[in-house]
């Protein structure tokens, strides 16, 4: 039997554009966990896209696909560092944005 996989493949595309969308946030806490909860919760606000294939066709699958859904991955992610900005599980003392 050959090696199939199952991936949803919207967390390549938010894992790839995270960085790039929280340096417009520069008030943003980039630590570990508030990156896990920002992808975490963008990724619970997106539909699930996913593929089966064979490994190695995946990622030229996700390429291909990418462009399609950019724009809904940026808005989530905006939308997910600001709500983890204004409640963040580690303690603050104030909101990072406002």
């Amino acid at each position: 039997m050959e090696d199939m996989q199952l991936k949803n493949y919207m967390e390549d595309v938010v894992m790839r554009n995270l960085d790039a969308i929280l340096a417009k946030f520069p008030k943003a806490c980039k630590c570990d966990e508030c990156r896990k909860d920002i992808a975490t919760l963008a990724l619970n606000n997106l539909p699930p896209r996913y593929i089966s294939s064979h490994q190695g066709d995946i990622f030229m699958r996700v390429n291909d696909m990418e462009l399609q859904y950019l724009v809904e991955v940026i808005q989530q992610i905006a939308k997910a560092i600001k709500i983890v900005s204004e409640h963040p599980r580690h303690h603050r003392d104030e909101p990072l944005l406002k």
